[in-house]
Order: C-alpha cells, then structure tokens, then sequence
C-alpha cells in the first residue's frame, strides 16, 4: 500500500531525498494539512462523536448522539498514567461552542460548558454490568493474598449464577449464526410484501380507472370486509326464477275474487259492483194497492151474498149485508195476500242471496225477483162481470 502511494506522488526535479529526505519537508508542510494548523498551541483537529444526547445551551435544541463535529482535541491533564483531553466543537444550529473533557475515573465524558446532559444514566450495579475497579482495590489486590483469594471466590460464585443466563445467550445466539440463511428469508419475506404491495395498488388504480376516481384509498380491514358482505345491490333471483315463480302464482289463483271465495259478499255489494241501484223494499209496507194487483172475489163468495137474509129496509138492507160480508171476505183476501206477497218476497230475497255467489248472475236474480212482483189477470174477468 504505501509503495503504491509513493509512484502516485509528484516529485519536482529540484528535490532532493539526501536534502529534503521527504515531500512534506520539501514543502515545508505537515502531513495532516489543515488539521494541524495549531499543532504548535498543542491544538489537533480531529473528528468527534457525540457520547450522548445533550442540550445547547446557546439555541436550546436537542443534539443526538453520535452527530459528528470538527473538534479541537487538546490535552488537559493526567489521571494517573492517563492523559485528559478536552474537545472544543461549534454548534451546527447556532455560535455556540460546547467543551467536553474525558474522564478515566468512570470512563466516561464530562461537558464542561456550552451544553447540558440528557439524564438518561442508570446504576451499573443495577443493571448487572461489569464495574470499574477503583484504584484502592487494585492496590488491595496487588498487596493483600487475603482480599485477592476472597475476592476470586466472590467471582467465582458470581460466574455460577450467570452461567444459566450465559448458556441460554449462547443458544440465542447460535439460532442467527448463520448470517446468509437469515439474510435469504429476509430478503425473500421483504419480496413477498414488495409483491403483494403491488398487486394492491394495481388493483386499487384499476378500481379507480373503472369509477373514474382520483383519491387514495385506504387498506382493506377484516371489518370492512364483513359489513360489505352484509349489503346487497341486485336481487337474489333471476329473471327466469322470478318469471316462473309468476306463472305459478298464477296457476294456483282461484278463479273468483277474494269476496266471493270468502262467501261474506252480500246482494247489495254484488249489485252495486254490477252498477245497478236496488230498489229498497220494506215488508210491511207492501200490499196488493202498492203493486198495483186488484183481485176479483170469487163466484162462490157472490152467491153467499145473494143468500144473505133481507133486511126491513129492502134494497139498503141487502146492500147494507153484502158491504159487510164484502168487507169480512175483502179483509180476509186482503191477509192472505199480505201473506202470499211476504212468502213471494222472503223467496225472492233468499234467491237474491244465493245468486250473488256468482258475479255474472245477479242481474238474472233481479230479473227474476221483479218478474215475480208482476200481477197474472189470466183468469180474472173484469170486474163490471161480477
């Protein structure tokens, strides 16, 4: 490495190796260049790492460990054997410097102005580490047989406990000793999630394409899922189900309507539906003058009028008797006619209702119950005969 550095160098024809012995002689410059610009104040520019997190004190800002600075790296002092060195940096954020020194004592880095410290320190007997040696126990166990074989068997009972936890990190441990296994199930688990990330945003683009859509849709949920499925947008029957699902409806239909099925339809409903208006007929008020019917008494009932006895008055008499007996013999037609015309009527009632189970018969009824109501002068003579 360093004969391959030598031929990359240019040497002037004025130099001389037995004068100037090297090239940095030569131009009278050091080999670290601008990082030793104040070697002779014993200043070295060097690269700092941030120990841990701290707080400007000049911006206020928080400034992470492991940012790197520009320091000046200067020897304070001796811990024993042990140099002190102090870094002097300025703050990225502001014009602050911040100065921080060494500590061998507790191996550790002390801010000695510009700077506060993020608490973030924990007991190392605490957490189980492995503490410093302080300088009265070195010499202790340097000079003292005693305290050195006590203190070997502290150590030693002190291995016996860790050893459980020791074994079990040496299997955990072995499970990733295999670096190239583990990298190729890393590597072909981070190209299944690759590929299923694409296959969703291919899918959601078409969905979008199709809806004519331009937002960001978020990822599908199991609970998303569920309630879509719940919701339906077309019916469960095809046209084919539903037509023949009509024609048997259809088929088993009664051919009457629901009225009539139900046998509660009534006369009046039925002739209404007909559009014909009933007319409205009360029994007691029906009679034979009502109907317009005259009625001729009988041969028999005038020859019972002829043989009534004669009264002193003569003529007045035997007129006088044959008014009575005709009014007895009218009276009695009279309630046998009442009679026959509410038989008649009850007859044509009743047939009314037994012809209104049918819708296209009721009109016949009707025509029936007033042909009925028509009086028959056939037999009858006229009355100037009698």
């Amino acid at each position: 490495m360093g004969e391959r550095k030598g031929t990359n160098k240019y040497y002037p024809p004025d130099f001389d190796p037995a004068k100037h012995g090297s090239l940095n002689r030569y131009r009278n410059s050091h080999p670290l260049r601008e990082r030793a610009r104040k070697l002779s104040q014993g200043i070295l520019i060097i690269r700092f790492e941030m120990p841990y997190n701290i707080w400007c004190d000049g911006c206020k800002n928080h400034i992470g460990m492991g940012v790197r600075y520009n320091a000046e790296k200067k020897k304070v002092g001796n811990y024993y054997t042990t140099p002190i060195y102090r870094f002097r940096m300025k703050c990225h954020l502001c014009v602050n410097y911040i100065e921080m020194q060494t500590d061998p004592a507790n191996c550790d880095y002390v801010i000695v102005s510009g700077a506060q410290r993020k608490e973030e320190r924990w007991d190392m007997q605490d957490n189980e580490q492995i503490l410093t040696t302080e300088h009265e126990e070195k010499q202790r166990l340097e000079t003292d047989s005693m305290f050195r074989l006590e203190h070997g068997a502290k150590d030693k009972a002190k291995l016996q406990r860790a050893a459980p936890s020791l074994s079990e990190l040496q299997e955990v441990q072995s499970a990733w000793k295999d670096d190239f296994a583990i990298n190729s199930l890393l590597r072909s688990k981070f190209r299944d999630e690759k590929k299923q990330i694409k296959e969703e945003e291919e899918r959601d683009q078409a969905l979008l394409k199709k809806a004519s859509l331009d937002l960001k849709l978020v990822p599908e949920k199991e609970e998303d899922k569920k309630l879509a499925a719940l919701l339906k947008y077309r019916s469960l029957e095809s046209y084919e189900q539903k037509q023949k699902k009509k024609r048997s409806e259809i088929c088993n239909r009664s051919w009457f309507s629901p009225g009539a099925d139900s046998g509660q339809q009534t006369p009046g409903n039925a002739l209404r539906k007909l559009g014909i208006r009933p007319r409205t007929l009360s029994a007691p008020g029906i009679s034979p003058v009502t109907l317009g019917v005259v009625r001729r008494t009988s041969k028999e009932e005038n020859r019972a009028e002829d043989k009534l006895p004669a009264s002193p008055n003569g003529s007045c008499s035997s007129s006088a008797g044959g008014e009575s007996v005709r009014e007895e013999t009218g009276s009695k037609v009279e309630s046998r006619e009442r009679t026959q015309s509410e038989s008649d009527l009850s007859s044509v009632q009743t047939l009314a209702t037994s012809t209104s189970t049918a819708q296209g018969k009721t009109s016949t009824a009707h025509t029936v119950s007033l042909s009925c109501l028509v009086p028959d002068y056939s037999d009858s003579s006229s009355e100037s005969d009698g």
